[in-house]
């Protein structure tokens, strides 16, 4: 039996990888796929620029492999799924507003008691995803980064500036209803009005577009063409 090898995701936090890791598995149950928790946005880490990006993001595959003993090609791919941010926006859509608690996210613009910060973000942010989707490899393994717009809650539940604990549920509700249910869960990336259907690199393009990267959209259905089209070609059956 040919040995099973290694879907490396990479996804923000917690709840993230609540939403998606059972799912994922179960896409991939020819191989084995381990999600990995960033904690936080590697494109908006403090000193990650476009030169020191790709070094960074093969820092945490080794350091995965080397504490597990595995090697380069036991890795059979590396899935990034990324939030957008609003990265892309015009300057003008990021509102100074003194009243703002937090920063708050809405489809047409961004507010904040500091708008300096968010636009020097999003610079950083731009830049770095500029990069990685024209990356196809981290440290010799094959690698895309997907986005969800503007954040993975937006995308799967359609709601945006949740708290954690809000994020938490609905990850673990989206989970329990789909984990039984992997066509339906395709058909929901793949052919929903938010569903970015074009070839990866015209999804990139269509992102990064006037307010794309707040609106909600998604290309993660790409991930997964040959499972998406079975999950199509059932929907038409029914």
């Amino acid at each position: 039996m040919a040995r099973k090898r290694i879907v490396f995701v990479i996804v923000e936090g917690p709840s993230d990888e609540e939403a998606l890791g059972v799912l994922l598995g179960r896409i991939y149950d020819r191989s084995s796929v381990f999600v990995h928790i960033m904690h936080g946005d590697i494109t908006t880490q403090r000193g990650v620029w476009p030169e020191r990006i790709e070094g960074r993001l093969a820092k945490e595959v080794q350091a995965y492999a080397s504490s597990n003993h595995y090697t380069r090609t036991d890795f059979r791919e590396i899935i990034h799924i990324v939030d957008m941010d609003g990265a892309y926006i015009p300057p003008e859509k990021v509102v100074q507003d003194a009243a703002a608690r937090r920063v708050t996210y809405a489809e047409t613009e961004i507010r904040t008691r500091n708008k300096e910060a968010i636009e020097s973000r999003n610079q950083q942010k731009a830049a770095n995803l500029d990069r990685l989707c024209g990356c196809d490899s981290i440290w010799g393994v094959p690698y895309r980064v997907f986005y969800m717009s503007c954040n993975l809650d937006h995308v799967l539940y359609n709601k945006l500036n949740s708290s954690n604990a809000q994020k938490e549920e609905d990850a673990y509700q989206f989970a329990k209803a789909y984990r039984n249910a992997i066509p339906e869960f395709l058909a929901f990336l793949s052919n929903s009005d938010f569903s970015v259907r074009l070839d990866y690199e015209s999804s990139w393009a269509y992102i990064k577009q006037g307010l794309h990267s707040l609106e909600r959209h998604t290309n993660l259905g790409l991930c997964f063409p040959k499972q998406a089209a079975k999950a199509a070609a059932l929907d038409k059956s029914k």
